[in-house]
């Protein structure tokens, strides 16, 4: 009895017609069912021989934790440390290059394209400016921490100076308190003043008619024994009427002179 052989191709979508692939045989969306039996999910075996693992790979990191702790390897370079700062690819300023090109002289498309072939010139990326404002130089003399406290004031607390601006805000507050209950009483007295009909108010008017007797200033208060026997030791006029004559000219001079007290320069002559 001969031997069927099956095409495995035949339960595909293409069927025995046309290019044959191998991906065909476990794509889903090719495979067809077979006829009484359950559909193949075209799902590979794992191969017998134990060289399949299950689970994710780990990935070698150099510079981790393990590393830290057993001590830096010597063959690890310094570039592949954890805590290197990764080189930013920065874009080519194109506008550099344009303003660079015009002021050598250089108009044309090719001059411009052989240009940027023999130079390049880089745009600044945002981080290294944030780098540099914030970079700042300590002096050397710093010193980091918190400030000591002051000490408590000893001899203010043994004078009672606390007690004494404390009194003395008090009395300051009850005089201000007094001042503003005058006031009032002030302000109300003479509230009820307006509203009598019967009071007689002064105007300008009649202020300016009465007469105010001229009062001289109290003189200087001087030792009694002083006010007789000490007089000026020495004398510049030669009497009372000279002084009296030299002052009048002096004050008559100030008339022609220029200035507020009358010591400036002679005013000229208006016609």
């Amino acid at each position: 009895m001969a031997t069927s052989f099956s095409n495995p191709f035949n339960l595909t979508a293409a069927g025995e017609l046309g290019n044959h692939r191998e991906s065909m045989l476990y794509n889903e969306l090719l495979l067809r069912n077979e006829l009484g039996r359950p559909k193949n999910r075209a799902y590979t075996q794992v191969p017998k021989d134990g060289s399949f693992v299950y689970g994710r790979p780990n990935e070698e990191r150099f510079g981790g934790a393990d590393d830290a702790l057993h001590g830096w390897p010597r063959n690890l370079s310094t570039t592949t440390l954890p805590f290197k700062s990764k080189v930013k690819n920065s874009e080519r300023d194109f506008m550099a290059l344009n303003r660079a090109a015009v002021q050598t002289g250089l108009v044309t498309a090719n001059e411009n394209y052989e240009f940027r072939a023999t130079h390049d010139v880089r745009r600044k990326t945002a981080g290294d400016e944030k780098t540099r404002t914030r970079t700042r130089r300590i002096p050397p003399s710093m010193v980091f921490g918190i400030s000591t406290r002051p000490s408590t004031p000893i001899f203010d607390l043994l004078e009672h100076k606390y007690q004494d601006k404390w009194l003395q805000d008090r009395r300051k507050l009850e005089v201000s308190k007094r001042q503003e209950e005058s006031k009032k009483r002030q302000h109300l007295k003479e509230l009820r003043l307006r509203r009598n009909p019967n009071c007689v108010y002064e105007t300008r008017a009649s202020l300016l008619r009465t007469y105010q007797n001229p009062v001289e200033d109290a003189p200087l208060w001087q030792l009694p024994r002083f006010k007789d026997n000490a007089k000026p030791s020495l004398q510049t006029f030669r009497s009372a009427g000279a002084r009296r004559s030299a002052y009048g000219n002096y004050q008559s001079d100030q008339i022609a002179r220029q200035g507020d007290f009358g010591h400036g320069v002679y005013e000229p002559a208006c016609n």
